[in-house]
């Protein structure tokens, strides 16, 4: 897994990231969903780094990553303290300026990382997600129904002993479609009580600092500066969620694009191909 590539433990401040990286040519950085760790890019990264340098992290609190402190509306997990760990990640491994894509939980940190950081991100590709609050302000009981681990996971304590008294149960995987190694780094994260619960910070931070982190933006009229690459799965409930998905991000991103992937939620390890394509397409336009 990930032959060729550097693995390093870095310390950033208040925590310490699990990164790998490899490759050459223009920064590419790649963050992760939940609850997987940087090893769900194994089959699209070594693809990727023909042409650029891959970098995937685990973001703090997943993974072998530490744990933020746990503060006031979940700051220590917020998006704004993940993008500032990815900023700072990219500077320490000597990149000012970046390509960035995230799935899934990984896609608010990428949004907030280019909303943040306009002078770092040269192009951000989103995959499986939409703004936090576009998510829930187009809450409806679909929504709910569909999405209703947002609102559980956000409850103190019960998440934790709920996913704990069997994690393997709870979140299910298939350990061929997901690659060995890939399989092995997922269980060891979900069975680590301090790993989950720095999993389930990242969804009390959405409905605490990340909503109000969109909500400031959308008052001062401020938006994406980067084009935007939009990748939804074709599997999964984007589109029966929102119909157009690009219509979401209009207010949000002036220069937009995008399509379906052909794949369920986990593109990247079923549609390794596919989403390397997109992501190589998108990172090389000028």
């Amino acid at each position: 897994m990930f032959d060729g590539f550097t693995l390093d433990f870095i310390q950033l401040g208040e925590v310490t990231l699990r990164v790998r990286h490899g490759g050459s040519g223009q920064p590419v950085l790649l963050l992760h969903g939940h609850p997987r760790t940087h090893a769900t890019w194994h089959r699209v990264a070594p693809l990727l780094a023909t042409e650029f340098h891959v970098v995937c992290p685990d973001l703090r609190g997943f993974g072998q990553s530490s744990r933020p402190p746990e503060l006031p509306d979940h700051l220590g997990s917020s998006k704004r303290a993940k993008a500032l760990d990815c900023r700072e990640l990219m500077a320490r491994l000597g990149f000012d300026r970046f390509h960035v894509a995230g799935h899934d939980r990984g896609s608010y940190t990428a949004f907030r990382l280019a909303m943040d950081h306009p002078e770092a991100v040269q192009r951000l590709a989103v995959m499986d997600g939409v703004p936090i609050l576009e998510a829930l302000e187009r809450c409806t009981e679909k929504f709910a129904r569909l999405w209703w681990h947002w609102f559980f996971f956000c409850q103190p304590d019960k998440p934790e002993r709920a996913i704990l008294a069997d994690p393997l149960a709870w979140y299910g995987a298939d350990p061929e479609a997901m690659g060995s190694e890939n399989y092995a780094d997922f269980l060891a994260a979900i069975q680590d009580p301090d790993t989950v619960r720095g999993m389930l910070e990242d969804y009390r931070a959405g409905l605490a600092a990340d909503r109000f982190h969109d909500e400031s933006d959308r008052e001062q009229g401020r938006t994406l500066q980067c084009p935007l690459l939009c990748l939804w799965s074709e599997r999964d409930d984007l589109p029966e969620l929102y119909g157009d998905v690009l219509d979401v991000w209009r207010p949000w991103a002036p220069d937009r694009r995008g399509h379906a992937i052909a794949s369920g939620h986990h593109m990247a390890e079923e549609a390794p191909e596919a989403v390397a394509r997109a992501l190589r397409n998108f990172f090389a336009e000028r």
